[in-house]
């Protein structure tokens, strides 16, 4: 392929000597593809995706037509200068040419636009060829419609005869197919037959007994010597002629009647599509189709076809065509065809619309089949829904997967200690309409690609999106990413500044990370977000210590023998796996969440008074969940006792003033101690003991505690508050919402410090 500088278009079709003038901004991005106009079916001058090309046509009356998508950028003063700007567009652009004293469209030329990926082509029909075989794979698992029969109707639009054809066209125009053809032509199945051979009997060499009989019987005779040795057996004649049978080798066997068979449908078909094509205008299909109509004259050429007869009746049990190489991938094609045929993929227009090849959104719904047998593959996926995927049509059968239309998959995942609920959803909206606990996003509405979601058998998807129980996993698939490892590499502080000059020009070079980083962060319960894209290297950058939440990208390629799924496949079982862990982090996160924001907060919640900052050892001082015990001391003696052992006892048992050993006793972090009369205390101790033990009366004797009542006793260890925040403050503990006043006033209760502090005495 042979790189311009510019190009000039001879349009003298529309004008004698009118002539397009196209300059590439971009150097090596204009090209002359003469051999690609035979070998892909593309036209001859080519430019590249992404790129700009200044354009002029050389008489002001003719300018380039509107093809849509923004492509034709016409200057606001000049109507024949222009930029033709392919963005991400790949494939055949058909630009009208204008005549504007009559605005009428005089003539259409073509240029082709490259994808700046290497080896789209291979991708483009690898990618189709498994679509094909994925959908009338669900055809042949979905009995309704498989059990209907829908006849091929030529007169349907091009569009739809054209998505036809670019499904069969993916499986018979394929290399393999070719090379199963040719298998088969050079070492084909062969019988032994007999043939039956008039000869003369002086020719006859070894004989058998039926030509013994021949000797004997056999007319029209002619007499022998005198001399000859037979006449002494009594032979005085032997016939002229007779006839022998002769083994030979044959290859008009039924295994070769079906392939030949199958050839001549398949020609049948494409030739059909031609006729149609040359109605409807569709050069694109008319071109496409006399190349795949060359190719299987070519093999039906071979002249080993040439001793094959038209088959009576099709073994397609034979063990030949269903394990001998070359047989066996003509028959798995012939069984896809007629499905094949009948097939409407609306999401096609997205693909193939004008004669364009869109790899990019070929490479989402290409994921899309992908993840379904990687899923399929782990999941127990709900047939019907798998069902639904196709539906009966007046077209005839139409795949219900279309870029922008929501799709859902549900199923189960079944350990022996969890069962798991599962949804696999592909563009599915996260909208941004919904206010806390409704699922959605936190700002504008969302629409990843493919979404995973799991949640806890048992319970329905929006009890477990209100419960904090679900977690979402998110894709995109990123066909134009060449190296994702560049983006995530850490850049140097002029980068930086170059980014910030890109950003404010509109270019955003990491817009596809940042994406990623807008699932997990906007979308609730999302537990990660990752790009597949074509490479070759996979990142998983952990948010914390656990494989969720999470960022990074794993790749995934059109290649039928290392796709590197297995890497995305690993990654999904570990998911699972973590979610089966019933201490992970996640699970303990997610019900903390629940807990903190199942109910809003109170209007008189506030606290705004000094208290110890939350670091250190005070990392976990909140005042919602920080509970102070409220004590009783009945007298001098026994508050001398307290701050002389560091130790305060509790009654335990039944009786009045025992204390019930709640979450809320056990884990006080503080003890407010007041007597009979007061009104308010200062006096706050720190509990520095795990929890409360048992002594019993002997044990607070020998410490010395003053005249012990109860045999046994709860006591719980203190020392001094030291934080300055807590100096020279006193709370009216009377105002408590657990104190009992009067004759129970001297029972003890907790109160949270956040209400504690709300009751602070100013003094």
């Amino acid at each position: 392929m042979k790189a311009l500088a510019f190009l000039i278009i001879d349009l003298d079709e529309v004008k004698d000597g009118l002539q397009l003038f196209i300059d590439a901004r971009t150097p090596n991005s204009l090209f002359d593809g003469e051999e690609s106009v035979s070998e892909f079916n593309e036209s001859r001058y080519q430019l590249v995706e992404g790129c700009y090309y200044d354009y002029q046509t050389s008489d002001p009356r003719y300018i380039l037509g509107d093809i849509g998508e923004n492509i034709i950028q016409r200057h606001s003063r000049t109507s024949n200068v222009g930029t033709i700007v392919p963005n991400i567009f790949v494939g055949s652009l058909s630009i009208p040419i204008i005549d504007r004293e009559s605005s009428e469209e005089c003539y259409r030329f073509k240029l082709e636009v490259q994808s700046v990926k290497a080896g789209y082509r291979d991708d483009y029909r690898d990618m189709l060829e498994l679509i094909t075989e994925k959908c009338t794979d669900l055809l042949m698992q979905v009995s309704s419609p498989v059990s209907q029969y829908f006849e091929i109707d030529y007169t349907k639009d091009s569009q739809t005869l054209y998505q036809r054809f670019a499904f069969i066209k993916s499986m018979i125009g394929s290399i393999e197919f070719s090379e199963a053809v040719h298998q088969i032509v050079t070492k084909p199945v062969t019988k032994w037959i007999e043939t039956v051979e008039e000869l003369d009997v002086r020719n006859s060499r070894s004989l058998s007994n039926g030509n013994i009989k021949q000797i004997l019987k056999s007319g029209k005779r002619i007499g022998l010597p005198e001399s000859h040795y037979l006449r002494g057996f009594g032979i005085n004649t032997l016939p002229e002629r007779i006839s022998i049978n002769r083994k030979s080798d044959s290859v008009d066997t039924p295994e070769n009647r079906f392939i030949k068979h199958a050839l001549e449908v398949f020609l049948q078909f494409c030739s059909d599509i031609n006729s149609k094509a040359k109605e409807f205008g569709h050069l694109s299909m008319v071109a496409e189709s006399e190349l795949l109509i060359r190719q299987l004259e070519n093999h039906l050429h071979h002249t080993v076809f040439n001793d094959i007869s038209r088959p009576e009746t099709l073994r397609l049990n034979s063990p030949v065509l269903q394990r001998k190489e070359g047989y066996r991938e003509v028959l798995r094609i012939w069984l896809m065809f007629d499905l094949a045929a009948k097939l409407i993929w609306t999401g096609g227009d997205d693909i193939y619309s004008g004669g364009k090849k869109d790899v990019a959104t070929l490479y989402e719904y290409w994921l899309f089949f992908k993840l379904l047998d990687l899923l399929q593959s782990i999941f127990d996926i709900d047939r019907d829904d798998i069902s639904n995927l196709i539906e009966k049509t007046q077209d005839g059968l139409s795949i219900q997967v279309k870029q922008g239309k929501f799709t859902a998959l549900k199923g189960t995942y079944n350990s022996e200690t969890r069962k798991l609920n599962v949804r696999f959803n592909y563009n599915r909206s996260f909208t941004g309409r919904k206010s806390y606990p409704d699922p959605g996003s936190w700002t504008t509405t969302l629409r990843p690609d493919y979404t995973l979601s799991i949640w806890p058998f048992g319970i329905s998807e929006l009890e477990a999106e209100t419960q904090e129980l679900i977690v979402h996993v998110h894709f995109d698939a990123k066909y134009k990413i060449a190296n994702f490892t560049d983006i995530l590499r850490q850049e140097s502080d002029n980068e930086l500044d170059k980014d910030k000059l890109d950003n404010r020009k509109g270019i955003y070079k990491n817009a596809d990370l940042l994406k990623m980083h807008a699932y997990k962060d906007a979308i609730r319960r999302t537990g990660g977000a990752y790009i597949l894209y074509p490479g070759d290297k996979s990142i998983n950058q952990r948010g914390f210590h656990e494989i969720i939440p999470g960022l990074g990208a794993f790749p995934v390629r059109p290649s039928k023998t290392d796709s590197g799924i297995s890497e995305l496949k690993s990654f999904i079982f570990e998911v699972v796996n973590h979610f089966i862990n019933r201490t992970s982090q996640r699970e303990r996160i997610g019900y903390q969440t629940f807990e903190v924001y199942r109910h809003p907060p109170e209007s008189d919640s506030e606290v705004r008074e000094l208290l110890p900052e939350p670091y250190n050892e005070n990392r976990d001082l909140i005042p919602d969940v920080s509970f102070v015990l409220v004590g009783y001391y009945k007298s001098v003696e026994h508050l001398d006792w307290i701050a002389r052992s560091g130790l305060y006892n509790l009654r335990v048992g039944s009786g009045t003033g025992s204390l019930i050993l709640d979450s809320e006793v056990v884990n006080s972090r503080y003890l407010l101690l007041h007597t009979k009369g007061d009104i308010d205390s200062a006096i706050l101790w720190k509990i520095v003991s795990r929890g409360p033990k048992v002594f019993t009366k002997g044990d607070l004797i020998k410490l010395g505690y003053p005249m012990p009542s109860q045999d046994f006793y709860l006591v719980i260890e203190l020392e001094p508050v030291s934080a300055p925040e807590f100096r020279n403050v006193r709370w009216d503990f009377r105002r408590l919402k657990n104190y009992s006043g009067k004759r129970e006033s001297a029972l003890p209760f907790t109160a949270s410090l956040s209400e504690l502090m709300k009751n602070k005495v100013t003094i």
